[in-house]
């Protein structure tokens, strides 16, 4: 099976669980499911989040799901509990289709390696 097909797989089978977890079974987009990324990696799940805390949070699942590819390193907590990270290389140019797909891959690895999904 090709890398693109098995991609594209693994991320409908995500999008459908999470959907059905977080959703009531309407479609969760990209940004939504890195929101939920965010939030998992803060670990305070009972709160609710000011517009300035959202785009934060959609930060730090960014640079966590980033990590692995060598873009991102993780530095220290802050006194909230907040993950901070600092930038190890630029990310390259990418058009908005190739952005996507870097997203959607880190996405699935990082759901895989949490055993959310095979």
């Amino acid at each position: 099976m090709s890398r693109d097909l098995q991609l594209k797989e693994r991320w409908d089978v995500l999008v459908e669980k999470l959907s059905a977890q977080f959703a009531d079974g309407d479609l969760l987009e990209l940004d939504a499911i890195i929101y939920l990324i965010g939030v998992q990696e803060l670990g305070q799940y009972h709160k609710t989040y000011k517009k300035d805390e959202k785009l934060n949070l959609m930060h730090i699942a960014i640079c966590r799901l980033l990590e692995p590819y060598g873009y991102y390193e993780f530095d220290f907590f802050d006194e909230d509990g907040w993950p901070h990270y600092t930038i190890k290389e630029e990310l390259p140019p990418l058009r908005a289709g190739e952005q996507s797909v870097l997203m959607k891959e880190a996405i699935v690895n990082y759901f895989m390696e949490k055993a959310y999904i095979n």
